[in-house]
């Protein structure tokens, strides 16, 4: 009789790199420009740096309606999966919050649920959610996105984080597979 052929303990992990610091201290800057200017200040920097999906995630964040935020958080989320292609990430596998440099496509991914939500995509919103769960099974079941996400967030959405935040989210439920 043959027994089963164990291939791994644990699906694959992906864990995408930090962009540069001057990246970050650009939209920390931008972030805490004055209200009035601070959209602009985030569109200069998604405009200077169009890959990163942190950079999406902030204009979401100061973004003038539902349907701009889901706008931002889609580019932002179709951004972060390249980069996890890029990465070696095959469709299956998990991305944590727990690496600072997940951090900017699980807030897209998040937001992209809550904005697919307030705009009445329901299918979209129950998919995004599930995925985002399989990417990170602790990811809070309640929450759109983690307690350390840091900025202000708008209609509805999750905050992005300007920095890398350290501690992880809650647990909810476990899974694997790309939606």
């Amino acid at each position: 009789m043959s027994e089963p052929v164990t291939i791994g303990s644990a699906p694959p992990e992906t864990i995408l790199p930090l962009v540069p610091l001057a990246h970050r201290q650009r939209l920390e800057a931008a972030l805490a420009t004055p209200l009035e200017q601070r959209r602009d200040a985030v569109a200069d920097v998604v405009m200077a740096f169009p890959q990163w999906p942190a950079a999406w995630a902030a204009l979401a964040g100061v973004a003038r309606d539902d349907l701009e935020a889901y706008a931002a958080y889609r580019v932002g989320y179709h951004r972060g999966l390249d980069q996890l292609r890029q990465a070696g990430w095959r469709g299956s596998g998990y991305v944590r919050w727990e690496h600072p440099g997940n951090h900017g496509f699980l807030l897209c991914l998040s937001g992209l649920a809550a904005a697919a939500a307030a705009i009445g995509e329901v299918d979209e919103h129950e998919r995004c959610t599930v995925f985002l769960r399989q990417l990170d099974p602790s990811w809070p079941a309640t929450a759109s996105a983690p307690a350390t996400a840091s900025a202000p967030a708008t209609a509805g959405t999750p905050a992005p984080a300007a920095t890398a935040a350290t501690s992880a989210p809650a647990t909810a439920t476990a899974g694997t597979s790309a939606t």
